[in-house]
């Protein structure tokens, strides 16, 4: 009966021991897993509050201000700067047109010679790698850097190309209309950029099924058939990818305008991101930029999740 009653004593002890074992390994797992995401994540959560979020909140506060950079007051105006921007500045209606103007044309372009060099590149050809890394290597040149040399080719070079072929091509005055202009950074737009979207868009093409397309051969499907009904829209993810990434860089262009052009002629090609600059640094108005740039990041924002929206409801699975 003793030995009986000390076991029964026993058991509470022993369920509430195993009870605290799991609350106590319970405990430790969560701190372990706290510790962990505090470890790894945490210094980045750090920096992309310094670098980003923090200067982003600030930026909106100096965009309802008129602080003009240097001094330390900033005179609080509340919306103004915004509706001067939309009823009084037609610099900044023009540049946002120009911009527009311009990110259509490239972004097709782009994409379009970009897809066509990949396609081509992924043919069964004896020099295809030194072939990618020659259309690959005018995107590691910077803008600025980029921007300068073609400027001398188009101003100098293609002058006296030009005298000796006699060519109207080569003695077009590129750096001195609008029109011309505009299609110069055109050419150079998409001379940097339709060898990076190529890479991503081989990428795609290599995870096309090899059996899919043999079976369309065998069908007797021809190769624009193959083309149009399995090649592009097993690769929309990829062109949803490569959309994405030439529409960011068009839109925001700047080095390259401004090292080319710098605007010109007249203000004729002067992007929203120039205009921004010039508005905050060379006009000394920070807080009439700032708010520019605040619009400019809501519309790019806009566009920018349109444009996945409308490509992945086009995506199929593979």
């Amino acid at each position: 009966m003793e030995n009986n009653r000390a076991s029964i004593d026993i058991h509470p002890v022993i369920e509430r021991s195993s009870k605290l074992e799991r609350r106590g390994s319970v405990k430790r797992w969560v701190t372990s897993q706290w510790m962990q995401q505090i470890f790894f994540v945490g210094p980045a959560i750090l920096f992309y509050s310094i670098v980003i979020a923090i200067p982003f909140f600030f930026g909106i506060y100096y965009s309802m201000t008129s602080w003009d950079g240097v001094s330390g007051n900033a005179v609080w105006v509340g919306l103004r700067n915004f509706s001067s921007i939309f009823f009084n500045d037609p610099e900044f209606v023009q540049s946002f047109w120009f911009t527009t103007r311009f990110t259509l044309t490239a972004v097709v372009l782009n994409n379009l010679i970009g897809f066509a060099l990949a396609y081509l590149l992924s043919q069964p050809l004896k020099s295809r790698s030194v072939v990618r890394t020659i259309f690959f290597l005018p995107n590691v040149l910077g803008g600025l850097v980029l921007g300068f040399i073609w400027q001398f080719i188009l101003v100098q070079g293609f002058p006296g190309i030009g005298k000796l072929t006699h060519l109207s091509f080569f003695n077009l005055p590129w750096l001195g209309t609008e029109a011309t202009a505009y299609w110069a950074l055109i050419i150079v737009s998409v001379w940097q950029g339709a060898g990076y979207l190529m890479v991503i868009y081989i990428a795609g093409l290599a995870n096309v099924p090899k059996d899919l397309i043999e079976a369309s051969v065998i069908d007797g499907a021809g190769k624009w058939q193959i083309l149009k009904n399995i090649i592009i829209p097993l690769i929309m993810p990829t062109l949803t990818v490569c959309l994405f990434i030439s529409i960011s860089w068009t839109f925001k262009m700047f080095d390259l305008n401004y090292s080319l052009t710098s605007g010109g002629p007249y203000g004729s090609t002067e992007s929203v991101a120039m205009n921004i600059y010039n508005e905050a640094f060379g006009n000394n108005r920070y807080g009439l930029g700032t708010a520019k740039a605040l619009i400019f990041f809501v519309a790019v924002t806009v566009i920018t999740l349109i444009q996945v929206k409308l490509t992945k409801s086009r995506e199929v699975e593979m």
